[in-house]
């Protein structure tokens, strides 16, 4: 913001424009601070939005679970199968942009587990026809996939699509494990306790307790003796 000054002549008294002078710090940093109270107080009102509104869905669809714990939360959008079948344990996150599926309709127990603590960051899916389990605190990066089955694609002359699914085994990933983004764990595989797999890996094998998994298919490039070595 600039202001004009006006002076007299001295002896003559004609005005004599001397020039513009920037009125300084106190204008700006007044500007300044109001800026930062309005973004600040915008995103913090972003912020409880978005959590009343997750914390809302989460107690609205709790019931439609086999079992849905303590200040748990799913974020929508979610994409929801077969939930009656589904159980969440207590202190869990699921993001938004998931997929919880169960295959069928004939259990008899649940056929997803996540246990306590446990952190799914977003856009993950989790399929199974068997058993999916998730111990506790474990933690997913974004677009993690595990399915405890396969699409079967052996008849030439069906679509994939139609075909159904094949080689179904129950998938365990064991309690402080961590997925990195893009991770993909096929059937019958059990990633043990503290193992961590790397992002863009396909596990189809099992990964000891802590050890650490990369590559597709991946391959164990370190275990806990190495890390006591």
């Amino acid at each position: 913001m600039y202001h004009r000054i006006v002076e007299t002549e001295r002896g003559s008294g004609i005005p004599v424009e001397r020039g513009a002078i920037r009125l300084g710090g106190a204008y700006d940093r007044a500007v300044g601070v109001l800026r930062r109270f309005l973004g600040r107080a915008s995103v913090a009102l972003y912020r409880f939005a978005g959590r009343a509104s997750t914390k809302v869905f989460s107690v609205a669809v709790g019931g439609s679970f086999a079992h849905f714990g303590r200040r748990s939360v799913v974020q929508p959008p979610v994409r929801l199968n077969g939930e009656r079948f589904i159980e969440i344990g207590d202190n869990v996150f699921i993001g938004r942009g998931s997929w919880l599926q169960v295959l069928g309709n004939d259990h008899d127990r649940p056929v997803i587990t996540v246990g306590d603590g446990t952190s799914i960051v977003g856009h993950c899916v989790l399929s199974a026809t068997h058993s999916v389990t998730l111990g506790r605190s474990v933690l997913f990066a974004r677009n993690v996939y595990v399915a405890d089955h396969q699409h079967a694609f052996g008849d030439l002359d069906a679509a994939v699509l139609e075909q159904g699914v094949t080689r179904v085994g129950p998938v365990e990933i064991a309690e402080g494990a961590w997925l990195g983004q893009n991770v993909v764990v096929g059937p019958g595989v059990r990633i043990g306790r503290g193992a961590v797999i790397g992002a863009n890996s396909v596990v189809l094998s099992d990964v000891p307790d802590h050890a650490v998994a990369v590559g597709a298919p991946a391959r164990v490039v370190r275990t806990a003796d190495d890390a006591h070595a």
